[in-house]
């Protein structure tokens, strides 16, 4: 049986594990909050009125085709693609492909941050791995342009941030939503993790400008995990409906 994503990948360790999924999706919140093509989901009103929501469908996609075999994977990809395509001929317009491939560098960049932050730094050839399995991921999707290895995505990647975000309305209104669903302790961890793992320019748009106060407690929690201490913390951290779904995050 060949899988999508070998056994022994380390995208597998990344995606295996909750706390590294929620930093992926904290990171990825700020920086979503301010692409330009973020209207398209204003669009659908999924993402403001469900934002939690919208993030365990997204992850529920990407572990399908990290865990799936490459049969299920590309069905996988397909639907996403169909979904898409559905929204689309709704608004009678196309998503930008630049839209599309900043989604999935996203997914690259806050997987390698989110990893070093909580686990080990990555090798070039465990980067060039994560990459190649979203790579695939977007070649299956259709998109159009797309670097062929890391090493020439890193360019594109920091040309991508340069002109495809700005703080708009949207930003606003979409962190006002953060707030109301997460609360104001949980919302302010957000702000916090996010100061870690975004990339500079996402941070200067945001206006933050001070150094996260959790910059000092990760080599505790990372301490901690060692005594499975990081299960008490996230029961106590995280929203109370959606435990049991961030529980089944993790792959023993």
């Amino acid at each position: 049986m060949k899988y999508f994503v070998e056994q022994s990948s380390i995208v597998r360790k990344i995606w295996g594990k909750s706390d590294t999924i929620l930093f992926i999706f904290a990171g990825a919140a700020g920086e979503f909050a301010l692409n330009k093509a973020v209207d398209w989901l204003y669009y659908t009103g999924k993402l403001p009125s469900d934002p939690l929501g919208r993030l365990f469908s997204t992850v529920k996609y990407a572990r399908m085709i990290v865990f799936a075999t490459e049969e299920e994977a590309n069905k996988a990809i397909t639907a996403m693609r169909k979904i898409h395509t559905a929204v689309e001929q709704s608004r009678g317009e196309a998503i930008p492909d630049w839209a599309y491939r900043d989604v999935l560098f996203m997914l690259i960049h806050y997987s390698i941050a989110a990893h070093e932050l909580l686990e080990s730094p990555l090798s070039e050839k465990e980067k060039a791995e994560v990459y190649d399995v979203f790579y695939r991921v977007g070649i299956g999707m259709g998109l159009q342009e797309l670097p062929v290895d890391y090493s020439h995505w890193l360019p594109v990647r920091e040309s991508h941030l340069q002109e495809n975000l700005k703080k708009s309305h949207f930003t606003t209104d979409l962190f006002s939503q953060y707030k109301k669903h997460l609360g104001a302790f949980r919302f302010r961890l957000l702000l916090e993790s996010q100061k870690i793992v975004c990339p500079k320019k996402v941070l200067s748009l945001l206006d933050f400008h001070t150094v996260s106060l959790l910059q000092p407690i990760i080599p505790l929690y990372k301490f901690g995990k060692q005594f499975k201490a990081d299960v008490f913390v996230k029961h106590i951290l995280l929203p109370k409906q959606y435990k049991a779904q961030i529980k089944e995050l993790d792959v023993a």
